[in-house]
């Protein structure tokens, strides 16, 4: 049963904004499969809550019997062409979700930017300066480095140091590893010379 159908379109954008996904409702946390008894009204509450999500999210539902007069609801969705997804959670404030592993984590600013900007595909240029060297010295020695740590190394202001990240990731000099407790930046493709 759909308890809260904010979390299951949170999942729904998580997929969208990653690389897509199928999401079953009416399975239990134990794999059983219970169903649900009256899905056309979860199917509604789901509905509902989707006209939350910006830009709209295409999904494809469908209602599969498991006997009894109980139904699962399931729901393709595709990776999206429009990234990245939003929620809006009230009081002007939106919410945006990525998949990492088997778990949908709140996107931060940088994966953010970094989806709406990888849809472009405009090719990026950046300047290789102090800052960027002493972000490879730090890489070198510490394999991985997080938003405030570079602020901190680096001295920059938060809005440059996380734009600075955004560009070497979108430059492939980069990869963003997002986890709940922060992003950790390490070098794409080993030494960087």
């Amino acid at each position: 049963k759909v308890s809260d159908p904010e979390k299951v379109v949170g999942e729904m954008i998580a997929f969208a904004n990653t690389g897509g996904g199928v999401l079953l409702v009416g399975i239990a946390d134990d794999g059983s499969i219970p169903g649900l008894k009256y899905p056309e009204g979860e199917s509604h509450v789901i509905s509902v809550a989707l006209k939350k999500v910006t830009p709209a999210l295409p999904i494809e539902e469908t209602f599969i019997s498991v006997g009894g007069s109980r139904s699962v609801l399931q729901y393709k969705i595709q990776e999206s062409k429009r990234k990245p997804h939003f929620m809006d959670t009230g009081d002007r404030s939106r919410a945006c979700f990525i998949r990492v592993k088997d778990k949908s984590i709140k996107a931060s600013r940088e994966v953010q930017e970094i989806l709406k900007r990888k849809q472009q595909h405009r090719d990026i240029q950046f300047r290789y300066g102090d800052h960027e060297r002493i972000l490879m010295k730090h890489l070198e020695v510490h394999k991985t480095i997080t938003l405030r740590e570079f602020m901190t190394v680096s001295g920059l202001k938060r809005f440059i140091a996380s734009r600075k990240l955004v560009l070497l990731v979108l430059a492939n000099v980069l990869r963003v590893m997002p986890s709940e407790k922060g992003d950790q930046y390490t070098l794409a493709f080993g030494k960087f010379s």
